[in-house]
């Protein structure tokens, strides 16, 4: 190891801090930016539970972003959504640039209510802000007994397939699924890298492990670095990612009433999101035994599957649990620097 990747190493270490102390500065820095104390505490908790599930890429390295973002007047911490219609099992809401992982924690609520009483119950949510760690919201579904199904759009940061330029957003996709053996839930960007690993990558001088984005030049690149710069992401699946990257903002932006990916470029920065929280209530459907059994049976098949050396094959959330009980013993992992700055704003 040369002097540099020692030194690299030593700036990135990380120290284990319980998660009730990690929660509590984190409230202490929003309640100095003016947060209520029970808006402070949810705040605090969403973004601590994806470093507490192993996610630190959407976690507690996004709260000077936010800060950043409240300071620009892009995310109002007083403001909550206000509801502008309802049909059935169909509401549709204004976030009204409240925090975006607050307002979708809300929206995910009121989509599990409804499907209480509708079987299906479906919000739409505009004017919104970056909902963080988009998983949360899937655990918060499947924790809740029904299945959830929630879609975001983003700022354009990737080419559209063929295209030369950031027209797409990587539009996270959310999808979670009850299960007494443990919850799947599906967590993914259309980009084939979320935005957050690749800055974590570049922030430890790796590279990609596989091809990321464009250059300048629309050649493949695994560097981090060059992708951030250019907004190029690679989607997933190629034309594939790019075509659903599509078909999500429409929908999101069609069903809220709020801005499409276009729009939100037009801003600068990224915000007045719009998403769409969806959710199935078993029981009032009537599929809770038929579903268990049902999921049982596709994941038994997934994991006797035969596999190469080595490898192994996982269903989507399945090592989150495991890493949920490890940090809740031993501590949730923050980068040294990180928690240096956590200190030193409050």
């Amino acid at each position: 190891m040369d002097k540099s990747s020692s030194f690299h190493n030593q700036i990135m270490s990380d120290i284990s801090i319980p998660l009730e102390v990690l929660k509590e500065k984190l409230k202490g820095i929003l309640l100095a930016k003016g947060f209520q104390k029970e808006k402070a505490e949810r705040c605090a908790h969403l973004f601590a539970k994806a470093d507490l599930d192993g996610v630190r890429s959407h976690g507690v390295n996004r709260i000077f972003l936010f800060l950043d973002f409240i300071r620009k007047g892009y995310v109002k911490p007083e403001n909550e959504p206000i509801l502008e219609s309802k049909i059935g099992m169909f509401e549709r809401w204004n976030g009204q640039f409240g925090p975006g992982n607050l307002n979708a924690e809300f929206a995910m609520d009121r989509a599990i209510q409804l499907s209480a009483e509708f079987g299906i119950g479906c919000v739409a949510l505009q004017f919104t802000n970056h909902w963080m760690r988009g998983g949360n919201y899937g655990w918060q579904a499947a924790d809740a007994g029904v299945i959830g199904i929630c879609f975001t759009n983003t700022k354009p940061n990737m080419p559209a397939w063929g295209g030369s330029e950031p027209k797409l957003g990587n539009n996270p996709l959310v999808i979670g699924i009850p299960r007494k053996n443990g919850p799947v839930v599906l967590d993914m960007a259309m980009s084939q890298f979320a935005y957050g690993k690749m800055t974590l990558h570049a922030e430890k001088g790796q590279q990609m492990p596989y091809e990321a984005g464009f250059d300048q030049y629309g050649e493949l690149t695994k560097s981090p670095e060059i992708v951030l710069e250019n907004q190029l992401a690679l989607p997933m699946g190629l034309w594939k990612g790019a075509g659903l990257s599509l078909i999500l903002d429409m929908l999101a932006s069609i069903l809220s009433g709020g801005n499409s990916t276009n729009q939100v470029d037009q801003k600068g920065d990224e915000f007045g999101l719009s998403q769409v929280f969806l959710c199935f209530d078993p029981k009032k459907l009537d599929l809770t035994e038929w579903m268990e059994v049902k999921a049982e049976s596709i994941i038994s098949d997934l994991k006797n599957s035969s596999v190469f050396e080595g490898k192994s094959v996982r269903y989507p959330g399945e090592s989150t649990m495991q890493i949920r009980i490890k940090n809740l013993k031993e501590g949730v992992p923050v980068s040294e620097k990180l928690w240096d700055r956590i200190l030193t704003e409050l």
